[in-house]
């Protein structure tokens, strides 16, 4: 009769990183504070083709993501931002 391998349970990849000392936890507070305080933005200059009043909304926008720490906001957190503002139906 052949024998047949036992399967042997590896420990997790994190685990192995921890043992080997190569482990880095990206989201460490001391990885986000090496962009000098700033949070990364896909499209940092997205706002220099608009209007003056559509700046000023993306930028109302953006500091409402800073401050909530929100990637996406829904359509009842642009409304407040946007009565924030000032607009009135």
């Amino acid at each position: 009769m052949s024998q047949t391998a036992i399967p042997t349970v590896a420990p997790d990849h994190q685990e192995m990183n921890i043992c080997a000392g190569t482990f880095v936890d990206r989201r460490s507070s001391d990885s986000q504070t090496s962009n000098h305080g700033t949070e990364r933005r896909q499209f940092s200059n997205a706002h220099n083709d608009l209007s003056a009043d559509a700046r000023e909304l993306a930028l109302a926008i953006d500091q409402y993501k800073l401050r909530h720490r929100r990637r996406f906001i829904n359509y009842e957190e642009m409304l407040s931002i946007v009565l924030d503002l000032g607009y009135r139906k």
